[in-house]
């Protein structure tokens, strides 16, 4: 659906002017939209995930692991495909109000394609470097649309979210390096290019959701503070919308419908995208290709 056929139906959740503000900017910032409930239920999850974690020793498909993390002192960087392992996050995924909102932003017909929990853990926390998510898992369309929940708040020196507004709207970006190797970000000079200091950065209180598009230009800083920043992240595409490339994190609900009805015709936006590795022989994480861990 275009953005005029979407602003014609009636809205779940979202103003007028959020909805514009998203088809100009490329994201969204909805502060305090989570109940109290939905977070109890995450966190209690989300804790038990950071117990079960003290008995990993290495990163695998399911664990990121921070340097220095152990049974004494966790640090995790990723847990992917949350929503695999625990009813809760599907639950949140697919039945509150975050789906409302997409609907409100790609149409009434949605359906998943992956989740992560990422942890920006407390005094050190990784960075995530400028990107773009779409040529990790290429669509027909460019309906993809990202969620992150705050889980507890998180301000500035968290490294909260950061977009650069419109660059959904600009072009895609070769994710590879010069020696052809898999990046998974922006190099230097297409930083510059893309004005990265433009970005805005979206702090926010816990319940807090953000929302970007596929071809926005985003990332985060380290988190420095003495509080970790868990972000849940849920990618939902509109029915219309068909991978033709493997999911590097692929779920037991990939392709589920979460709003709506299956669609009968794929769209075909004619804007091309780059296409990434073969993920189907395993994949790391944007943190292992952008810290090049694959290549030590």
């Amino acid at each position: 659906m275009t953005a005029d056929e979407i602003l014609a139906i009636a809205p779940k959740v979202l103003s007028l002017r959020q909805r514009e503000s998203y088809f100009q900017n490329g994201y969204l910032l909805l502060d305090n939209i989570v109940s109290e409930d939905w977070l109890q239920r995450l966190r209690v999850a989300t804790d038990g995930k950071i117990e079960e974690s003290r008995d990993i020793v290495q990163s695998d498909a399911k664990w990121d692991l921070e340097a220095g993390h152990g049974a004494e002192a966790p640090r995790l960087r990723r847990l992917s495909s949350p929503n695999d392992h625990h009813p809760d996050y599907w639950a949140f995924a697919s039945q509150s109000v975050i789906v409302d909102a997409v609907a409100d932003l790609i149409g009434p017909d949605i359906k998943f394609h992956h989740s992560k929990l990422n942890f920006k853990w407390a005094k050190g926390g990784e960075e995530v470097k400028w990107h773009q998510d779409i040529q990790f898992w290429p669509h027909t369309n460019y309906s993809p649309c990202t969620v992150g929940t705050y889980l507890y708040d998180c301000d500035d020196a968290q490294g909260p979210l950061g977009v650069v507004p419109g660059s959904h709207a600009g072009p895609l970006y070769d994710q590879y390096g010069e020696d052809g190797t898999w990046l998974g970000c922006l190099r230097p000079a297409d930083e510059a290019k893309a004005k990265v200091e433009n970005a805005v950065y979206l702090p926010g209180p816990a319940g807090s959701v953000t929302i970007h598009n596929c071809r926005t230009i985003h990332g985060s800083k380290p988190n420095l503070a003495d509080a970790g920043r868990p972000l849940l992240l849920n990618v939902y595409a509109a029915a219309d919308a068909f991978s033709y490339t493997f999911n590097p994190i692929r779920s037991k609900y990939d392709q589920r419908m979460v709003r709506g009805e299956k669609a009968k015709w794929a769209r075909h936006d004619p804007r091309p995208c780059l296409v990434p590795p073969d993920w189907s022989g395993g994949y790391g994480s944007i943190f292992t290709a952008q810290q090049e861990e694959d290549r030590a």
